[in-house]
């Protein structure tokens, strides 16, 4: 089992920034690879980015390339999501995931074992 902590959300003007934190806990944080998503109200989930297991390897969603960046600290159990320029439609619950696929750039939701359980964005225009 993995247990997945987010925080870091709020309310943030257009062209603001925010990072987001996920904590890990339970198994081996460093032997999975690590997702970001968000969801809003009446739409699916959306895949926004993921990093793989050493942190070398990242991939984003075109909706947030050049203005979102994943990292993680393997030593602090620990995934980031730095969010710049950050846009009225960022608008979302955000959620973190754990992956032990093989797939190398795990982007749907069914590829992820375990979630956290939530933090809301919300950019005001």
């Amino acid at each position: 089992q993995v247990q997945l902590v987010e925080s870091g959300g709020g309310l943030v003007q257009a062209g603001g920034s925010l990072r987001l934190s996920c904590a890990a806990s339970g198994r081996t944080f460093s032997s999975y690879a690590m997702g970001w998503f968000r969801q809003t109200p009446g739409k699916e989930r959306e895949f926004v980015a993921v990093i793989r297991e050493a942190g070398g390897r990242t991939y984003y969603a075109d909706s947030v390339k050049g203005r979102f960046t994943i990292s993680r600290d393997n030593a602090k159990d620990t995934v980031y999501l730095q969010m710049n320029n950050l846009k009225p439609e960022d608008t979302a619950v955000y959620y973190c995931a754990a992956s032990a696929t093989t797939t190398y750039y795990p982007t749907l939701g069914y590829d992820y074992a375990y979630w956290g359980q939530g933090t809301q964005v919300t950019v005001s225009s």
